[in-house]
C-alpha cells in the first residue's frame, strides 16, 4: 500500500505553488478581461458573446470533481498540474486567434472561441482541482491558513500585474501585437508552472491509497456525497460564494446611478474594494498561522457577518442620498470578503482530509465546482435582481439596496452553516525545524 506523505510542503514549497496560482490567474485574465474588452469594444460585437464564452467556461467547472478523482486515482498530482496548464495555455491561445478571426470569418472565429473556452475550462479544472489537493494534503494544519493566504494573493497578484503590464503593451492595439502577447505570457505559465512543480512533489512521497478497491467516479463522487460534512459544507460554499459574487457586476454601476460616480471614480472604487480584499485575507494569513488567534470557523464567521454587515450599510447609504460617503462601506466590504474567502479555502483545505482517504483530490474537486457555479450564478442573477427590481420601483437606490439586502441574508445563512461545517480547532502549535 502506497505511504501517505511524512514530509510537510514548508514556505518555499508553498510559494512554488503559488507560483503556479499566478500562472493560472495569468492567463485566465487575459481571456475573461482582455479578450472580453476586445470584443466588445475594438469588434464591436454584443457584450453576450463574451459574457456566454466565460458562462461556458465556469459550466465546464463542473468537472472538477472528476480531476480531482483522477489525481486521487494516479498517484502523483504533478502530471494533472503541469498538463492542465498546458491544456490551458493551448486555450488561452485558441481564444486569441478566435477573436482575431472573428472580425474577418464569424462562423470559424466562433467556433475556435467555443472550443478554447472549453479547454481553459479543463485546463483551469485539472490543474486548479490537482494543485489544491496537493496543498491541501501536503501543509502542516498549522499553515494552512498562511498557504490559502500566501497562495490567493500570489494568484490575485499574478492577475494584476498581467493586466497591468499587458494593457500597457498593447498600445497602440493590433491583432497580431495581441496575439504575440498572450502567447508569451501562456509559454511563460507553462514554463513557471513546470519548473515550480519540479521535484516538489517526489519528496512528499507516495499519496495515500483509496481505502478499500478502487471504485468508478460515481461511485466514489456518492461516497463523497453520502459524507454529511461534506455535503454540508459544498452548500455552504455554494450560498457563501453566490452571496460574495453577487456584488460583482452591480457595485460601480450602484455607484454611478446612486451616488453619480464617473467611470473613472467607480473605476478607482473597484480598486479601493480589491485592496480591501488583499488586507482581509493577509490579516487572516497572519494572525491565524503567525499569532494562532481564532480559529478557521471563527474567521468564516467573521468574514460572513461583517460582509453582511457592510452590505446593508451600503443599501442604506444609497436610500440617505449621494451626500453618503460610500468608500469606507466599499472598502469594508471588500475588507470582510477577503476575511471570509482565505476562511473557505484554508476550512476546504483542513476538511479536505476528513472522512474516506484516498478522495482529498474529488473532494476539493467537489468545492471548486461549487464555487464555481456559485461564480456564474451569482454574477448573473444579482445583475438580473437589479434589472427587475428597477421594473418594479422608481427609484434606483431601493432597487440595488433591495438586492444589496437579500445579499446580506445570503451572508448571514453562510454564517450560521459556517457554525456548523467549519472546524472549530484553533491552529496547532508550529512544528519546530522545517
Amino acid at each position: 500500500m502506497r505511504h501517505s506523505a511524512d514530509w510537510h510542503l514548508g514556505w518555499v514549497g508553498i510559494f512554488r505553488i503559488g507560483l503556479v496560482q499566478m500562472a493560472i490567474g495569468a492567463i485566465v485574465v487575459l481571456t475573461t478581461s482582455t479578450l472580453n474588452r476586445v470584443m466588445v469594444v475594438e469588434l464591436s460585437l454584443p457584450a453576450m458573446l463574451p459574457g456566454a464564452l466565460v458562462g461556458l467556461y465556469y459550466g465546464v467547472q463542473l468537472s472538477r470533481p472528476n480531476w480531482g478523482y483522477r489525481s486521487d486515482a494516479g498517484g502523483k498530482r504533478t502530471p494533472w498540474i503541469i498538463g492542465g496548464m498546458a491544456v490551458l495555455a493551448l486555450g488561452g491561445l485558441g481564444a486569441t486567434i478566435g477573436t482575431m478571426l472573428l472580425e474577418t470569418a464569424r462562423v470559424p472565429g466562433l467556433a475556435l472561441s467555443i472550443l478554447s473556452f472549453l479547454l481553459i475550462g479543463v485546463g483551469v479544472g485539472a490543474s486548479g482541482t490537482s494543485l489544491l489537493a496537493l496543498l491541501a494534503t501536503a501543509t502542516a494544519p498549522e499553515r494552512r491558513a498562511a498557504a490559502a493566504t500566501i497562495t490567493w494573493l500570489m494568484m490575485i497578484l499574478g492577475i494584476a500585474l498581467t493586466a497591468g503590464s499587458v494593457g500597457a503593451m498593447l498600445d497602440p492595439y493590433s491583432p497580431m501585437r495581441l496575439l504575440a502577447i498572450v502567447a508569451g505570457v501562456c509559454a511563460a505559465a507553462l514554463l513557471v508552472t513546470t519548473l515550480a512543480m519540479y521535484g516538489l512533489e517526489r519528496r512528499l512521497g507516495a499519496l495515500p491509497a483509496p481505502e478499500g478497491e478502487r471504485v468508478p467516479f460515481r461511485i466514489a463522487f456518492a461516497e463523497i456525497w453520502g459524507e454529511s460534512r461534506a455535503r454540508n459544507f459544498s452548500i455552504f460554499i455554494f450560498l457563501s460564494m453566490t452571496a460574495y459574487f453577487m456584488q460583482e457586476l452591480i457595485i460601480e454601476p450602484f455607484a454611478g446611478h446612486v451616488f453619480l460616480f464617473t467611470p473613472g471614480q467607480s473605476t478607482s472604487m473597484a480598486g479601493l474594494q480589491n485592496g480591501g480584499v488583499f488586507l482581509g485575507m493577509l490579516l487572516v494569513g497572519i494572525a491565524a498561522s503567525g499569532f494562532r488567534i481564532g480559529s478557521l470557523r471563527m474567521w468564516a464567521v467573521l468574514g460572513c457577518t461583517g460582509s453582511a454587515a457592510a452590505l446593508v450599510s451600503i443599501a442604506l447609504a444609497g436610500m440617505s442620498g449621494p451626500a453618503t460617503p460610500l468608500l469606507p462601506l466599499v472598502f469594508a466590504l471588500g475588507f470582510f470578503n477577503g476575511v471570509f474567502a482565505v476562511s473557505a479555502i484554508g476550512s476546504m483545505m483542513q476538511l479536505a482530509g476528513e472522512g474516506r482517504s484516498g478522495r482529498e483530490g474529488t473532494r476539493m474537486g467537489l468545492w471548486g465546482a461549487a464555487q464555481a457555479i456559485a461564480a456564474g450564478f451569482g454574477g448573473f442573477f444579482g445583475a438580473a435582481a437589479v434589472d427587475a427590481m428597477r421594473a418594479m420601483v422608481a427609484s434606483p437606490a431601493e432597487a440595488y439596496g433591495a438586492v444589496f439586502m437579500f445579499e446580506a441574508l445570503l451572508f448571514l445563512f453562510a454564517a450560521f452553516l459556517a457554525l456548523r461545517v467549519v472546524g472549530s480547532r484553533a491552529p496547532a502549535q508550529a512544528i519546530p525545524g522545517e
